[in-house]
């Protein structure tokens, strides 16, 4: 059973401003254009479709996750750094990280957000193959989480709270004689898992990642 998060979004369940977004069957420009208080067919003016707005909203999430941003030098810190603000960014509008989190945009700030990665990788030495790979695991991993993550937070309230009760109400309370691996970690299963496993899951990465640097340097060095 997947983890839950209980973090609450700084702002709305929007996409820009406090409009909440339809989920992907239901977004039409039509009830964007309620949302907005505007004319839906002004909305044409800017975007082709519901199809061209959604990357757009990608696109806007990620620009949101690196407004500001700094680079220390530091290679590790500086990727944890990004993916957090990335998994920021997202659980702060849910729905539109919902909607958003799986599409390819290749708009202005997703491109310079990869090549920004790439060459805080490329920094280090690695050869390329290496670069890539690591760079594919981290976009995916922080997307995939902000994409879990978000899910839950986009539930009615009601629900989730339902969700987080379960590891108390349920996991905590099994027998040790028919489950008791769970028994033996539930107080630690339900101090954990109604957080989010992303941070956790960013460091293993990037140990990951300083392990192969590592190697890299150790085989040099002969």
């Amino acid at each position: 059973m997947p983890s839950r998060t209980q973090t609450t979004p700084r702002s709305s369940h929007a996409a820009t401003n406090n409009v909440t977004v339809p989920g992907r069957e239901g977004m039409t420009v039509r009830r964007l254009g309620v949302a907005l208080g505007a004319d839906p067919s002004s909305l044409y003016r800017y975007f082709r479709g519901t199809d061209d707005l959604t990357l757009a909203i990608a696109d806007e999430l990620i620009g949101r996750a690196m407004r500001g941003w700094t680079a220390t030098g530091d290679w590790r810190a500086d990727l944890r750094e990004v993916g957090l603000r990335i998994h920021t960014a997202y659980l702060d509008h849910p729905e539109a990280a919902v909607l958003t989190a799986s599409r390819v945009s290749g708009r202005a700030n997703e491109i310079a957000s990869d090549e920004l990665v790439l060459g805080i990788l490329r920094a280090t030495g690695l050869p390329d193959p290496d670069v890539v790979r690591i760079y594919q695991a981290f976009i995916d991993q922080t997307l995939a989480f902000a994409a879990l993550d978000a899910a839950s937070l986009a539930l009615p309230a009601t629900a989730r709270a339902a969700d987080e009760e379960v590891w108390a109400a349920t996991y905590a309370r099994l027998s040790p004689a028919t489950h008791p691996h769970i028994a033996a970690t539930a107080l630690l299963l339900v101090a954990r898992m109604n957080h989010s496993a992303y941070p956790t899951a960013l460091d293993m990465l990037l140990d990951s990642a300083e392990a192969t640097l590592r190697a890299r340097a150790a085989g040099a060095g002969r």
